[in-house]
């Protein structure tokens, strides 16, 4: 039963220019945490994230939703989340305050990651190994797949997840030999040229395959120097993806794009307003055969199928402290899967809850086990910070999802 409920406003500095990109120039990485407790000193820790001011609003809207779950019991609750979770994104006055995005959002996703943390640790096995022994009912039972109907109904949910069921055992092996990483640290947007080349010979030394660069500057060739930069550094075989944060206009990232194609990057992230599903799709038009990843800033799923019925999305990067949380990735990788695009989350949890998710997208549906972003910046603050071996993820094993700080 769930028994006591604890809400956080957590801020963390960070190092000189860590973090920053063409739109965050000095973000504070901050968690509006949901920690709870059961009868028997369990305690569920969920995470939504910010970069900064506005974190104590998260933290309010969180609260709200927690209290609606106080006495129910943990397990019952999960066996139908996804009816639960309909109940509280619908709320008929919190969700005046969305629909479905923003600040009332980002409070469901802590609360909601804190139930799936307290599940976990109440069967006392980590998240991914949880998520992937359930049965496709129990799965899809988590979900709330309204809105989706016209592309992904309940029986297609259940048809996917059971289409994969009978491989699944082969690809159990990734618990063994870890998941990929990639370094998104080698060119936050404020390091100087010096500091990029360095941190791309450090991630080499340190067995990454692939990074990324942060653009979307002012001067278009400030960029392409970077760009060049990290790709002389990285070599041919390193894959490298380049991030604007959403700064530039249509013409502006048709013209830069067309630029920044000369070094040959895996993707081009983020290249324009989150919310203009048609610029992504006639950009991705103008620069193919280079791909566009989205998803840091789409708040929903939703948003999510609208990209990926239009075709223009080559990766998709959904965040479980930015979406509804655990219930709602879930679903956005089912889209993913009906759609065969692949999921690569961005990581507003530095990787701790992520590590699991693409465990469980991996064995239970299938998707590649392409890579997953490791950012370092806040290890020090989590109980089990992630553990990155030669550029790859090794399987938490401690019960739960992670995301426990230090307090």
């Amino acid at each position: 039963m769930i028994a006591t409920i604890t809400i956080k406003d957590r801020r963390f500095p960070l190092a000189a220019g860590a973090g920053s990109d063409a739109i965050h120039k000095d973000p504070q990485y901050s968690y509006a945490v949901t920690t709870l407790g059961d009868e028997n000193g369990r305690a569920g820790t969920g995470l939504a994230f910010t970069v900064g001011a506005g974190n104590d609003l998260v933290c309010k809207a969180a609260q709200f939703y927690a209290e609606k779950l106080k006495g129910q019991d943990i397990e019952a609750l999960m066996q139908d989340f996804g009816t639960i979770f309909k109940t509280l994104s619908n709320e008929q006055q919190f969700r005046w305050l969305g629909p479905h995005k923003g600040v009332v959002h980002l409070g469901l996703a802590s609360v909601t990651n804190a139930c799936y943390d307290l599940w976990a640790k109440q069967r006392g096995v980590p998240l991914w190994k949880l998520l992937s022994e359930l049965s496709p009912e129990q799965i899809v039972n988590t979900l709330d797949l309204s809105y989706l109907e016209d592309v992904l109904t309940k029986e297609e949910a259940l048809e996917l997840l059971t289409a994969q069921a009978a491989t699944r055992t082969a690809r159990m092996s990734i618990i063994e030999t870890g998941y990929p990483g990639y370094d998104t640290s080698v060119g936050w947007f404020n390091y100087n040229d010096e500091k990029v080349r360095e941190n791309c010979k450090k991630a080499i030394a340190s067995g990454f395959t692939a990074m990324k660069l942060k653009v979307g500057s002012a001067d278009p060739q400030r960029d392409i120097r970077r760009a060049n930069i990290v790709r002389e550094e990285a070599g041919d075989a390193v894959k490298v993806m380049l991030d604007a944060n959403q700064q530039w206009t249509l013409p502006q990232a048709i013209a830069v794009c067309n630029e920044l194609k000369k070094i040959n990057p895996y993707w081009i992230e983020e290249p324009t307003h989150p919310d203009d599903v048609l610029a992504h799709q006639a950009l991705a038009r103008e620069i193919a055969p280079v791909q566009l990843a989205v998803g840091e800033h789409v708040p929903n799923r939703i948003l999510f199928k609208n990209y990926l019925q239009s075709g223009c999305a080559g990766f998709i990067q959904v965040d479980a402290v930015r979406v509804g949380g655990v219930s709602e990735f879930i679903t956005i990788s089912l889209l993913c899967k009906k759609f065969g695009v692949p999921v690569v989350p961005h990581v507003g949890d530095m990787g701790q809850l992520h590590q699991h998710l693409v465990l469980f997208n991996h064995i239970a549906m299938g998707h590649p086990a392409l890579f997953l972003e490791h950012i370092p910046h806040l290890k020090e603050y989590f109980v089990h910070p992630v553990k990155i071996e030669n550029g790859v993820y090794r399987s938490p094993q401690e019960a739960g999802s992670s995301c426990d700080l230090k307090v």
